[in-house]
């Protein structure tokens, strides 16, 4: 028996209804909110994922909890978000890292870093710096590099495979022309740590977590790898000033869901996002803690960036000589 139109888009509609119908029916946010921190707790990334989240409670009037699931260079948590329902309830603090580094630096990720998350925001800049423990003699980046040369196979720590950290410190190893041996760790906070207590002696760390160590005298601090002095700490010389011209490293995070998600519910992301980053009291706090604070990004300006960064990162890979271990 042939249908009627009437009859027709109505059984299309309950069969609309049926796939998804949290989206067609619910309002959102309408449970917990869970922002995934791929990094330990305690470092930038933590930080800035409860910065947002602390945003996203008072603007959306939900409930948000963070959850830090480090491991595999952020892939474990990146792979988590990447798989989960794209309805905004799960959204990932995502790093260079996490976007950019690991397509170049791993043959086989367990998610591709385009087709996989829809990019909400970005928030942060993040600055880095080379920090060595107390009892390391060399005050100074060239008296560093010829301690490190008097020390062949000498340790760093990092915040893990592929991170930033590492790459910053392949790149010092090929600068300075020094023989250095990576270990790493999962997230920058568990790294110094063990350079405050000697067990390694140096690591390039982001400046954000290590700054309160700086100014106590746990660590000791030769330069900032930015292209000019940090405004949070304008005594730090940076290292192409302190000796190695040229020598540069930035990495930024931001906020992104699974691939799919709805617009109006990325809108209203990237709104909340938007509005913390022009708070002039968020640019203060993130300037006092030597971050680099990015407002103005938006969803489609955020996809076109990690395009751009995917290609400047493989650069960065490829000329460290660095490989995940």
């Amino acid at each position: 028996m042939a249908l009627t139109r009437r009859e027709a888009m109505a059984g299309c509609g309950a069969a609309l209804l049926a796939g998804r119908p949290a989206l067609a029916q619910a309002a959102y946010p309408n449970r917990t909110i869970k922002m995934i921190v791929p990094y330990p707790a305690g470092g930038t990334t933590d930080f800035l994922g409860r910065l947002v989240a602390d945003q996203f409670k008072v603007g959306l009037g939900a409930t948000v909890v963070v959850e830090n699931k480090p491991g595999a260079a952020t892939a474990l948590g990146a792979e988590q978000v990447a798989r989960s329902e794209p309805d905004g309830h799960t959204l990932l603090m995502a790093t260079s890292t996490t976007l950019a580094i690991n397509k170049s630096l791993y043959k086989k990720l367990p998610y591709d870093p385009v087709k996989d998350f829809t990019p909400i925001a970005l928030v942060a800049g993040v600055p880095f710096a080379l920090i060595v423990n107390p009892q390391i003699p060399a005050k100074t980046l060239v008296e560093f590099i010829a301690y490190a040369k008097s020390k062949p196979g000498l340790a760093y720590g990092s915040a893990g495979n592929g991170s930033p950290q590492h790459l910053g410190a392949e790149m010092l190893k090929a600068a300075a022309g020094i023989d250095i041996r990576h270990v790493p760790y999962r997230g920058s906070v568990p790294a110094m740590l063990d350079v405050i207590a000697g067990h390694v002696p140096f690591m390039v760390v982001d400046l954000q977590p290590a700054m309160q160590q700086i100014r106590e005298g746990k660590v000791r601090c030769l330069g900032v790898t930015t292209p000019k002095r940090v405004a949070a700490a304008p005594e730090i010389p940076t290292l192409a000033e302190a000796g190695l011209p040229g020598f540069e490293l930035v990495a930024w995070q931001g906020v992104v869901a699974p691939a799919g998600l709805p617009r109006p519910i990325v809108e209203q992301l990237a709104a909340q996002i938007g509005k913390l980053m022009a708070e002039p009291a968020t640019r203060d706090k993130l300037t006092a803690i030597a971050l680099e604070p990015l407002p103005g990004s938006t969803p489609d300006s955020f996809a076109a960036y990690v395009g751009t960064e995917i290609d400047r990162w493989a650069a960065i890979v490829k000329s460290s000589g660095a490989e995940p271990e």
